[in-house]
């Protein structure tokens, strides 16, 4: 009688769950749903439709503070895109907020596996209330991710992998640093490593060499004549603000928010823009008109207004009190600056939340990629100007690579690398992946992703947003 329940439960699961490439539970193992609500602190949201796989939209119960756990809690949003129980696992996350739109990473393209996303704490609506911004650092993000593997791998119990873009790679990384036995690899794509916060030499030597002279030669100066024409722009940019409710309470006014659009520019140009759009970029003789809309659609007028900066003010508080921020000499805008120290991240924070910077971190983090990684990737463009302060590896580091992708600018991803790295690097993300077959392990340079790329499915590294990471 016991065996005819069990068929009879499976039947119905199978009735349940049957059509569009959705994988269906066994008598002998109850639906994936049932077992990841079965986890203590795991709800569902929403289950969403896509072919292949399931994917589901879940809230995670976290401590606010790891080292105090029974001093409160919040929901963390996750999403788990099910390939099967058998399949490796790749965690990923932006180190922003949760897309609830199925897709599939590089990383999880290559191995043909499972992919859990998380939502970096304090990005809404994962943020405890009330918030204790003092709760969000490097070390509470990483424990967050800890927990939710403990709770995830109990279910996905083959090889995990970490991975994520600029922020996320750096939130890979940090990840990895303080739990280094919860991953059997990292893939970090375009993180940045500022390892000392007031030492940036590195951006401006990168900006004098980055494309071609002519190039650098037109963004520099259609970057002056934008603050040559500020009184002009900045009226059409109050009207612009005003007509769309636009309010810029944090920087101070829109002569400030503009001096941080135009400063933008340049970074912006070449953190998402080709060389070969160097064409596009006008004359400084230009229309008013022309420079204005050239502006905007490299750094956009939006981004330093209230509304603009909301969405980032986590980011903006991790910046200015761990991670760091990049500053870079402008001596083609001398004398056309009015606020010197604004383009910094205490800026773009409201003032009610108490912000002090800690140098150790990030000392702390770099000293042990260099001595202790272990089956770490980064992945880096030459172009972008966030690699300009790259993690890097010295003795003690063993199976990690630093490879760099001709061209390419934060996008950057394994299949943007040479011949050579990208058949390296992909061979090596599916060793540590444990899905590496006999041929490649035979032939590394025969490397190929295990599933067919989607064009539904599978993303860029490129992380949200225009200039933060």
């Amino acid at each position: 009688m016991r065996n005819a329940l069990r068929w009879l439960l499976a039947l119905v699961l199978l009735i349940g769950t049957a059509g569009g490439g959705v994988a269906t539970a066994t008598a002998d193992e109850p639906d994936i749903k049932d077992r990841i609500l079965a986890i203590p602190g795991m709800s569902l949201i929403e289950e969403k439709p896509v072919t292949g796989y399931r994917f589901f939209v879940l809230n995670y119960t976290q401590p606010v503070d790891h080292r105090h756990p029974s001093k409160g809690t919040f929901q963390q949003r996750i999403t788990v895109l099910h390939k099967g129980t058998d399949r490796p696992t790749v965690f990923y996350t932006s180190g922003y907020g949760l897309s609830t739109t199925p897709s599939r990473r590089e990383p999880t393209q290559i191995v043909d596996g499972n992919q859990v996303s998380m939502e970096y704490r304090f990005f809404t609506p994962s943020r405890p209330a009330p918030a204790d911004w003092s709760k969000l650092d490097i070390w509470q993000a990483a424990s967050d991710q800890h927990r939710i593997y403990r709770a995830l791998s109990r279910i996905y119990a083959e090889n995990w992998l970490a991975t994520g873009a600029s922020k996320g790679g750096m939130t890979a990384t940090y990840y990895r640093r303080f739990y280094p036995r919860d991953m059997a690899g990292t893939v970090a794509y375009v993180a940045p490593n500022d390892v000392v916060n007031d030492e940036d030499s590195a951006y401006t030597r990168f900006f004098r060499t980055v494309g071609t002279a002519d190039c650098r030669a037109r963004l520099n100066a259609v970057q002056r004549e934008a603050l040559v024409r500020r009184g002009e722009i900045v009226a059409r940019y109050e009207k612009y603000a005003a007509d769309n409710g636009l309010t810029f309470t944090t920087v101070g006014s829109a002569d400030k928010a503009y001096e941080n659009v135009v400063l933008d520019l340049v970074w912006a140009f070449w953190q998402y823009h080709q060389q070969a759009e160097c064409a596009d970029v006008p004359a400084a003789s230009a229309t008013t008109d022309a420079i204005y809309s050239f502006v905007d659609s490299v750094s956009g007028f939006d981004f330093y207004t209230d509304q603009g900066l909301e969405y980032y003010t986590p980011y903006y508080y991790q910046a200015g009190t761990q991670l760091g921020a990049p500053t870079f000499a402008t001596p083609h805008l001398k004398g056309l600056l009015r606020y010197p120290g604004i383009y910094q991240p205490r800026s773009y924070v409201p003032r009610s939340i108490p912000m002090r910077f800690q140098p150790r971190a990030m000392h702390d983090v770099d000293s042990w990629v260099r001595h202790h990684a272990e089956r770490m990737l980064f992945v880096y463009g030459a172009n972008d100007p966030w690699g300009a302060e790259p993690f890097r590896l010295s003795r003690g580091a063993h199976d990690s690579y630093v490879m760099w992708a001709p061209g390419a600018n934060h996008g950057a991803v394994i299949g943007a690398l040479g011949e050579a790295d990208r058949a390296k690097a992909t061979a090596e993300v599916l060793e540590w992946a444990g899905v590496a077959p006999a041929a490649v392990r035979a032939d590394p340079e025969s490397a190929r992703p295990l599933a067919a790329y989607d064009a539904k499915l599978d993303k860029s590294t490129e992380a949200a947003g225009r200039l933060p990471f």
